[in-house]
């Protein structure tokens, strides 16, 4: 089994509402969408998608994405995509870095090799556990009665776990936080993001204002060097997520006890591949996760969904999905929806499903493998 065809696809997905993060500093109204369809020379077939949360929020660019699968197109076609290790080998030696372009390419194959052995993506990376994951809000950033419109917004889908985006200043944080704090429901779950946006001592005062067990802060600085610097200076647990991107990075974390919840953003880390990677030092060293992608549709939550469901219910917090935040839907009435707030993958293999081609239009590009060491693009 070879991958003798590469097709890409270009999508802008509208969000239902204008999207602020950092304080209010960044704001998005659209995400650069990229999928991905592999195909081998014996008919199977298999999707991915890559969606950065616009381009100014983290290194990752939406036409990057496009640009890096022109350089990858020669170290992918050929390969088999059953062995998803050797793949990203190959892609990783043909451009160093650049993790954000290969991740479509990685759940691709994932696709292809799970309905190859008639197993569902969760289940080739290690078994899927039967309950499903509690899908995560994202609130904007905004005043205190903006955040708590959101959340009601929110609740009314039947979501329990709540990320809260902060960053606006110590006064604005801390009313927020007590604010949102105050009308919490039995069963429910909050962590507030800063996005970096905290000085360390800004991050001090916030994080010693509102010291309680049942809130989590999310990357309060920039880099682990900071949030090293800050983490035996309270009790609030951390998680961090924008300065999780590498192996290297995991087990600079669990080892150093810098926080105490990994949040894996697929995208961000190249992948199903080398998230589970991570997943694992994170398991091993008791830590919590929340599992997403960095914005995407359904084939993106669905890609979260299933490394969630490997996670064993103690140590697994909870899921993204950008599907309720989107106004385009490629794969209508397919794939892992929010139930209850839940999102729950099936036994189906693979992905469990494929987008509706018609919803993506005509591919932007697409590569053949027309021998055993040449490509055509057209």
């Amino acid at each position: 089994m070879k991958i003798n065809r590469i097709s890409v696809f270009h999508r802008n997905l509208p969000l239902t509402h204008p999207y602020w993060l950092s304080g209010k500093q960044l704001r998005f109204d659209r995400l650069d969408a990229t999928f991905v369809k592999l195909e081998t020379e014996d008919g199977a077939t298999g999707w991915g998608e890559g969606t950065p949360w616009g381009h100014s929020y983290v290194p990752a660019h939406g036409p990057g994405i496009r640009a890096g699968l022109e350089t990858l197109a020669t170290a992918i076609l050929g390969q088999d995509p059953r062995q998803v290790g050797i793949v990203e080998q190959a892609m990783d030696q043909c451009l160093p870095g650049h993790l954000y372009a290969k991740a479509p390419v990685d759940m691709a194959c994932w696709d292809i090799a799970g309905q190859s052995a008639g197993l569902s993506i969760a289940d080739m990376l290690g078994g899927r556990h039967p309950n499903g994951t509690a899908v995560a809000s994202s609130v904007s950033s905004g005043t205190v009665d903006d955040v708590i419109a959101e959340i009601e917004r929110f609740r009314s889908m039947g979501y329990v776990s709540h990320s809260v985006k902060i960053g606006n200043g110590v006064a604005e944080d801390i009313a927020c936080i007590r604010a949102v704090r105050s009308i919490r429901q039995a069963g429910e779950w909050f962590l507030f993001d800063v996005n970096r946006a905290w000085s360390r001592r800004q991050a001090v005062q916030v994080m010693t204002a509102i010291a309680e067990p049942d809130i989590a802060i999310e990357q309060p600085c920039e880099s682990l060097d900071d949030i090293a610097a800050i983490r035996p200076l309270t009790t609030v647990p951390i998680s961090v997520d924008e300065s999780l991107v590498t192996l290297q990075d995991a087990a600079r974390i669990a080892r150093d006890g810098i926080a105490e919840i990994f949040g894996i953003k697929l995208n961000r880390v190249g992948g199903l591949s080398k998230a589970a990677r991570i997943r694992d030092v994170a398991l091993a060293h008791g830590i919590d996760c929340t599992i997403m992608a960095t914005g995407g549709t359904v084939l993106a939550d669905a890609e979260a969904a299933h490394l969630a469901q490997t996670i064993p219910a103690r140590h697994r917090l909870s899921v993204w999905a950008c599907q309720d935040m989107i106004t385009v839907d490629p794969a209508p009435g397919r794939g892992p929806r929010n139930a209850n707030g839940y999102l729950t993958v099936s036994d189906a293999p693979g992905l469990g499903f494929a987008p509706d081609e018609e919803h993506l239009g005509e591919p932007v590009a697409v590569y053949e493998r027309v021998s055993t060491k040449g490509k055509v693009r057209r």
